[in-house]
């Protein structure tokens, strides 16, 4: 992206700050001043002491330290709120601007997070934003620095020797120009650097989350040898930018020294012809190493400048991912809800590869009924569930929630009205009391107990080490899969939603476990519309209606006695086990 472009997405970040923003500048602006005022100061005793010694006192060389002195008292509270204040304005921009992340993050649709590695989405929203601290305080302060610096500059060299000067001043746009490609391959390196830091931490955090699949397969050294090949591949990256990085900082070496050349000839001639006396030629020399230190810090900030725009080109296309699922204008909220579900010609297809996966799905579900989905795998259960709650949105047609298009009401009113209880639980790092609490925010302690109660989990978390304080782990991993899955519908239930979604529930679960979670969640499906994902066909019987799904369409449709005398799709995946408690392998 073009550097002012992304400065224009930028620069509205400075709004909240802007008071602190004007002061900062004009601590800036004194820190100049003062700077720039000592080689008056020795101009002017160097001039009367060469031509009228005499007339220079203790008293005016004393009153002349003693306004410098004042001058560096006042540059030593500005440089402090500079250093202070304006550094603590740079991190809280850094924080807004982590904040706008991770909220967009939260609107994106499952589609962005199928396609993207989360090591590049926390690269992104952490190390990527490091940098914008010093680039938000610097940026505009060393910048107005430098115009000050120079203007002031300009328009005391040109009093002393406008010639001379002329020529000191045409130097600094061909510096400029001469440092620009090595400027921008600096900017480019420094991008590949944090693409591949990306790429790096989901290298990381793969190798990490598969820990124990490595270990069984005893793959160490070969994730070892990934791993090190991503690692010279960053070597070799930050190896191209310090080259780049070195060859600019040489080229304004040189120039530097060029103008120290044009200073000392160029002026050395003009004091021998009179043109320049040898007081102006030492306030000058001073003025230019002065105009030359300003260069050089410019020069030193470029890297962190280049460093702070990659930050925010990162930034800015994490914020430029599409939002997909939204609230439409004039979205109103649901109340009321008694679960009513109506597809109307539904089809769908993934974005990314546009296989069909529904097609053409008329469906009614009555308020309380309890509907099971069976087929093959691919048939488009799973993303039919996904439909209702708005994780993706239908390709063609509409559904309803009692009678309400659900694109027409908020999204926050419809799913808090769906549950969803998954195969591949997940807990979130932290106290079992935490995890169920996770269903309603600010529920009660005896909620949380009630719910857990009738999730069948209160017992064995009352015999966990610390009870509901107990840590579960990252992920949940200190628990076992039926407790893992009992916490999920005690989280559910304290949310209490009208409609249920169950995802292949108790599917990876031994018998025992089984029996336990199913019973809660026969408790759980009480009074509520309920879909559920059937991978043990025999724990279905009791539904109301079950569904077929086989070619992103619903092929058969009836309860289990119904569908067993039809001798169909249904009939062949129950009878194919031999043991009715057996789970039925999913066939075409």
């Amino acid at each position: 992206m073009k550097t002012s472009t992304l400065l224009k997405r930028f620069v509205p970040y400075y709004r909240n700050y802007i008071g602190i923003m004007i002061m900062d500048l004009f601590c800036a602006a004194l820190t100049t001043v003062c700077e720039l005022v000592l080689p008056l100061i020795l101009r002017y005793i160097t001039n009367i002491g060469m031509n009228d010694l005499a007339s220079l006192t203790i008293r005016t060389i004393v009153i002349i330290g003693g306004v410098y002195f004042a001058l560096r008292i006042i540059d030593g509270m500005a440089s402090f709120y500079m250093a202070y204040t304006g550094h603590v304005m740079g991190a809280s921009i850094e924080t807004d601007m982590r904040e706008d992340a991770f909220a967009h993050l939260q609107k994106l649709s499952d589609n962005y997070f199928n396609n993207t590695k989360v090591g590049q989405i926390m690269s992104r929203i952490t190390s990527d934003l490091f940098d914008v601290t010093e680039f938000a305080h610097h940026c505009p302060e060393e910048f107005f620095i430098a115009f000050l610096k120079a203007v002031v500059s300009f328009v005391i060299l040109a009093g002393i020797n406008p010639l001379l000067t002329v020529i000191i001043f045409v130097l600094i746009p061909v510096m400029a120009v001469s440092c620009s490609y090595f400027n921008l391959q600096v900017r480019k390196a420094f991008k590949r650097q944090r693409n591949h830091i990306g790429e790096l931490n989901a290298r990381i955090e793969d190798s990490l989350l598969g820990n124990k699949v490595v270990r069984a397969f005893t793959n160490e050294d070969v994730e070892l040898g990934k791993f090190n090949k991503d690692n010279q591949e960053f070597l070799k990256i930050k190896r191209e930018t310090y080259k780049y990085m070195a060859a600019f900082q040489n080229t304004i070496r040189i120039f530097d020294g060029l103008m120290y050349v044009v200073v000392i000839v160029a002026g050395g001639i003009f004091m021998i012809k009179g043109l320049i006396s040898p007081a102006d030629l030492v306030a000058y020399t001073m003025y230019v190493t002065t105009l030359l230190a300003t260069i050089r810090r410019i020069i030193e900030f470029a890297e962190q400048f280049q460093r702070g725009m990659t930050g925010i080109e990162r930034f800015t296309e994490l914020m430029d991912a599409n939002i997909d699922i939204f609230d439409e204008e004039g979205a109103v909220p649901l109340h009321n809800v008694e679960g009513k579900i109506t597809f109307k010609h539904v089809s769908f297809e993934y974005p990314d590869d546009h296989t069909p996966v529904l097609a053409d799905i008329d469906l009614t579900i009555k308020p309380g009924e309890k509907v099971a989905l069976v087929g093959p795998s691919g048939g488009g259960k799973t993303t039919l569930c996904n439909l209702l709650p708005r994780f993706y949105d239908p390709t063609e047609g509409e559904i309803l929630l009692d009678d309400q298009n659900i694109k027409k009401v908020t999204l926050q009113s419809l799913r808090s009205n769906v549950g969803v209880v998954q195969q591949d639980v997940y807990l979130f790092s932290g106290s079992v009391y935490e995890n169920i609490a996770y269903g309603k925010p600010g529920a009660s302690k005896e909620e949380v107990i009630k719910a857990a109660k009738l999730a069948g989990a209160h017992d064995f978390i009352q015999e966990l080490k610390d009870g509901y304080e107990t840590y579960v782990g990252e992920r949940g991993v200190k628990l076992s899969g039926g407790q893992k899955q009992r916490i999920s519908i005690a989280r559910v239930f304290l949310k209490s939603p009208k409609v249920l979604l169950l995802d292949e529930a108790t599917a990876a679960l031994d018998n025992e476990s089984e029996h336990l979670v199913s019973e809660s969640l026969d408790k759980l499906a009480a009074g509520r519309t309920t879909l559920t994902i059937a991978h043990r066909l025999t724990t279905i019987h009791g539904a109301d209606r079950i569904l077929v799904l086989s070619g992103s369409r619903i092929v058969e449709e009836g309860n289990h006695e119904t569908l067993m005398k039809k001798k169909g799709i249904y009939y062949q995946l129950y009878t194919s086990a031999n043991i009715v408690d057996h789970p039925i392998a999913d066939q075409p």
